[in-house]
């Protein structure tokens, strides 16, 4: 059976409608329109269908934020009944079980044996925000060292943090003081396209350089890192850097902090993708799939550094709202019942397995990387140089649109196809989605080599 199905153009009439108010009405801050095929209607696990009748396969799952799927039953109900009984008191003011419930269930998965703490936010740059606050008081110290190609947000400090100057950080300085940029190793694009061992020794020792030339080891607060880096492009560091990261965190009274907001919830095939490298954060940020779609973030840390910051120290009016506790607690039941981290091992052998036979008959696959579900394809237009097919991914994502499969780039080039799907695809609708990827990608090969 096809899950794709198209009965119009795209976008068809009613959406075209609204996409023309839209213009009108919604600033282009926030809509970037080379990506809108259509206007939802409705969606369940891995299928959008729009106001016109069509039916996509979402590969996007909102960015990162439905590893459970969309509108799944349990969440649902979980949503109407939370509502049902309040909507709001904020946790200051008079408290509620969900939000203590998801403290602990959320402190007993995170890695390490410590007693851990945990407080909930808004969104994952409001949990970065935090995260930061909470470790310079705990250590009375300044300095955030951060890594090129990182995303950790828009808001300020977050900002502060994010690498990628287009669109985020051109013309939105000054920025955040005290932040402190090193080499991450991606090893695809580090000079001289060394082997990964090569590229760990390197990428070490230019971040140990920097507490020679940029800030003290005794000033610094924390090092703030993705496991995997999403934006740029699902870049899995070489084996051993983050154990080497950590060990020199911990020599130096550093805290190191685990940005998991779009790497946990099991996207990885473990609950934290920290795990997958032997490493225990002294703080964690959550978010994204945390509460499928509804607003909540959090912290996870060593529970007297999370003390350390004080009454009242981070929060804010929304935080934690217990209608999002409960969808949270309803997307780790779906978690265990449905054995989403085995499935997301699963859906990575069967990406990587389809990517790979892809590669062998398209140039244009430079390399194939990730962990799990986490899994993406950077695209070069020459297998030597490297050169970002920057122009020929876009193509890529809009013969795929208009098909009927919904996917997009990362990448500090934009060359990346990244899959951040709902982990409840069946195996059938996954497939489906790929062949029509493979054929975009098989047809702007050819295109490609016909203009040349």
């Amino acid at each position: 059976m096809k899950h794709i199905q198209l009965v119009t153009e795209l976008p068809g009439p009613r959406s075209q409608d609204l996409l023309q108010r839209m213009e009108t009405s919604v600033a282009k801050a926030k809509v970037d329109r080379t990506l809108i095929p259509t206007i939802i209607k409705e969606a369940t696990g891995a299928l959008i269908t729009d106001i016109d009748g069509n039916t996509f396969i979402d590969l996007a799952g909102g960015v990162g934020v439905l590893n459970v799927g969309h509108s799944h039953p349990l969440v649902v109900d979980a949503i109407r009944e939370a509502a049902l009984n309040f909507t709001h008191t904020d946790l200051t003011v008079v408290p509620y079980e969900s939000y203590i419930l998801l403290a602990e269930k959320l402190c007993n998965r995170a890695p390490g044996s410590d007693p851990k703490k945990a407080c909930f936010l808004n969104s994952g740059a409001e949990a970065v925000e935090s995260a930061v606050k909470i470790a310079r008081k705990a250590t009375g110290r300044r300095g955030i060292i951060c890594f090129e190609g990182a995303f950790h947000g828009r808001t300020l400090m977050a900002l502060s943090l994010t690498s990628k100057v287009k669109p985020y950080k051109e013309g939105m300085g000054p920025f955040a003081p005290d932040v402190f940029r090193v080499p991450f190793p991606y090893s695809y694009r580090w000079p001289g396209f060394p082997n990964d061992e090569a590229v760990c020794s390197a990428a070490f020792e230019q971040f140990k350089r920097a507490f020679t030339t940029q800030v003290a080891p005794s000033e610094t607060a924390a090092v703030i890192l993705e496991p995997i880096q999403g934006e740029a492009g699902f870049i899995v560091p070489p084996p051993g850097f983050l154990q080497l990261v950590q060990d020199f965190c911990r020599e130096h009274g550093i805290l190191l902090i685990a940005d998991e907001v779009q790497t946990g919830f099991g996207r990885t095939g473990e609950f934290f993708a920290s795990d997958h490298f032997g490493i225990e954060p002294d703080l964690i940020t959550v978010g994204k799939s945390i509460a499928a779609g509804l607003p909540l973030s959090g912290v996870i840390g060593r529970a007297e550094l999370m003390d350390a910051a004080g009454d009242g120290a981070v929060g804010g009016t929304y935080v934690g709202n217990p209608v999002a506790c409960s969808a949270a607690l309803a997307v780790l039941d779906i978690y265990d019942q449905e054995n989403l981290g085995d499935r997301a091992v699963q859906i990575g052998h069967q990406l990587q397995q389809r990517l790979q036979k892809l590669a062998t008959n398209s140039p244009l696959v430079g390399e194939i990387r990730g962990v799990g579900a986490m899994t993406a394809f950077e695209l070069v237009r020459d297998h030597e140089t490297r050169e970002p097919a920057t122009d020929e991914t876009a193509a890529i994502i809009q013969k795929c649109l208009q098909r009927g499969v919904i996917i997009f780039k990362a990448g500090l080039y934009g060359n990346v196809i990244r899959f951040l799907l709902p982990l409840v695809i069946t195996p059938e609708q996954l497939d489906e989605a790929l062949d029509v990827i493979e054929q975009a990608v098989m047809e702007v090969t050819a295109e490609m080599y016909t203009t040349r």
